[in-house]
């Protein structure tokens, strides 16, 4: 296995915790543009870190990841700082495409930080926003309401984001309700007997077609 240097991977993992201080401040003042530059950036810096075997510290302080193939429950590797910055990068990045309201990047974006860790309660809080107003309330709905029931602190809002939810796709089932009978409606009259009934009425050596009642 060729070796790395540990101090330019530390200086690497350097550069991504600046940039994400970067994007922090950026999100704070509304810079979404900038805020996900450097949020991406974080993600270039970080990823990767905790696959070069270079004894960086283990978020949970337990020292470097064991190498060597292994199995069972042991298989899952120690996170890293790399990993936690690249998790909160995404997470980040998720809430900057919300503000835009760009719900499909939102999505991928907070399922990436999920990724990373599945217990981010704010990546799923994110994920099931995005998924609502994409339309998928199904999917949205039982995101949020295991939310609730596994992070009591984001409970009040992912209880209000749900009743949200439900409203809208309450107001649009109504709408195509609506929709429906109207088009079941134009049907049923464009299939109907015409109203006027015509009659012949004849005269010695002419023949006339009236509208009834004329």
């Amino acid at each position: 296995m060729m070796s790395v240097d540990p101090e330019a991977l530390e200086s690497r993992l350097e550069v991504a915790r600046q940039k994400k201080v970067t994007g922090d401040a950026a999100f704070k003042s509304g810079n979404l543009t900038d805020a996900l530059r450097a949020y991406y950036e974080v993600i270039l810096y970080a990823e990767g870190l905790e696959k070069s075997g270079s004894g960086l510290t283990s978020v949970m302080g337990a020292g470097p990841a064991q190498s060597g193939p292994v199995d069972g429950a042991a298989a899952q590797k120690e996170r890293t700082e790399g990993d936690e910055l690249v998790e909160k990068a995404y997470a980040n990045m998720s809430a900057c495409h919300i503000k835009r309201e760009n719900w499909k990047r939102a999505q991928e974006t907070a399922e990436k930080a999920l990724a990373k860790n599945p217990k981010n309660f704010k990546a799923m809080f994110r994920r099931g926003k995005a998924l609502g107003e994409q339309g998928f309330f199904e999917r949205a709905e039982d995101i949020l309401e295991e939310l609730i029931k596994e992070s009591p602190a984001d409970a009040p809002a992912a209880s209000a984001e749900l009743k949200r939810l439900r409203a809208i796709d309450k107001e649009r089932e109504k709408m195509h309700s609506q929709k429906l009978r109207g088009w079941l409606t134009r049907g049923a009259l464009e299939t109907s007997p015409a109203a006027d009934v015509v009659e012949e009425i004849s005269s010695p050596g002419t023949k006339e077609t009236r509208s009834a009642g004329s």
